[in-house]
């Protein structure tokens, strides 16, 4: 074979580059983009045909994808509990609970061992800044804003003429807004918070948001055209599904103490703790009791190191650990 066999076409890559591009476009159009971000994908898409062809196809892949990949991305760590419980559930049949372990880690090595998860990837298709498990992440933005990124978080941001809007895609953030007369407005679980200038975090749980005020003024919505609760320093609200709870009183500080490294809980389900954990935990953390997913916890834990956390969590609730090749722990 010559050289120039070889070597790919021009058209060849040409046609890859326009994949590649469309494949960023159907990212970026995801959720609500600007109109900066319309106008320069129209100029891209009918600067030549191949973009129309790629963009075309892209879209039509998307769209045949999508639920598939979000029923995997829900239904995965159901999926897995379901699994080791049944095994569990039937020693009869002469299999070890070591090695129902080991075959359900063989299955998370093969699901998640690149890092790939369902989830993750669909959020973070339209995502700006992502942190990785463990890493507590600071940005700051064009307009002197400053966003924590709690660990395995992913946000994305337009700031805008009329309206600096960031969306909360995963995981949980800390936004120290720059005062100005634009406002400032945190899209997350179908809800927002909408400020001019303070100090305030977003955490996205249970298909729902909850929003925790350290200083300042906060307006939060739980959905377009309902009434809007404004929330002042140490008070929290948290609402799900278009309906917001009454706004109560907390300390602040403590609860966004992650920011410094500690994962603070007051009378938490120890299945939000865990759920917390498992950001700093580079595999899943499977509780198969839901009576120890009831038990409330109440404690403050240095947040890099998993396993220090889980031996406390231990000694107080009593459950029994497991885990294999560092990629997955169960907890019974």
């Amino acid at each position: 074979m010559s050289l120039d066999q070889q070597r790919p076409s021009a058209a060849s890559t040409s046609q890859q580059a326009a994949e590649q591009a469309a494949w960023l476009w159907i990212g970026r159009m995801q959720g609500r983009p600007s109109a900066a971000q319309r106008e320069a994908f129209e100029r891209w898409l009918y600067a030549d045909v191949t973009h129309i062809e790629a963009y075309a196809q892209a879209q039509e892949l998307w769209k045949r994808s999508w639920p598939a990949a979000s029923a995997l991305a829900v239904e995965e760590d159901a999926r897995l509990r379901q699994y080791l419980v049944r095994m569990a559930e039937r020693p009869a049949a002469g299999r070890r609970w070591g090695a129902v372990l080991a075959m359900a880690a063989s299955l998370a090595l093969v699901v998640w061992g690149g890092g790939w998860k369902p989830v993750d990837w669909l959020q973070d298709l339209g995502a700006d800044y992502v942190s990785a498990p463990g890493e507590i992440r600071t940005l700051t933005l064009a307009d002197g804003s400053v966003i924590t990124l709690d660990a395995d978080s992913a946000v994305s941001v337009d700031l805008g003429a009329d309206e600096r809007h960031v969306e909360l895609r995963r995981g949980a953030a800390f936004f120290e807004v720059s005062h100005g007369e634009v406002p400032f407005v945190v899209e997350a679980a179908g809800g927002e918070a909408r400020v001019l200038g303070t100090r305030f975090g977003v955490r996205l749980r249970h298909g729902g948001a909850r929003v925790t005020v350290e200083q300042g003024r906060v307006g939060v919505t739980a959905a377009p055209g309902q009434p809007q609760a404004v929330l002042g320093a140490n008070q929290q609200l948290a609402y799900s599904d278009g309906r917001a709870a009454e706004a109560w009183t907390v300390d602040a500080p403590a609860q966004l103490s992650w920011r410094e490294g500690r994962l603070t809980f007051y009378k938490t389900p120890l299945a939000d703790v865990l759920a917390d954990l498992a950001r700093y935990y580079p595999g899943r953390i499977v509780l198969l009791d839901d009576e120890l997913a009831a038990r409330r916890i109440s404690g403050s834990f240095p947040s890099n190191d998993p396993h220090a956390i889980l031996d406390s969590l231990r000694a107080v609730v009593g459950f029994r650990q497991h885990e294999v090749l560092g990629r997955l722990i169960v907890l019974r």
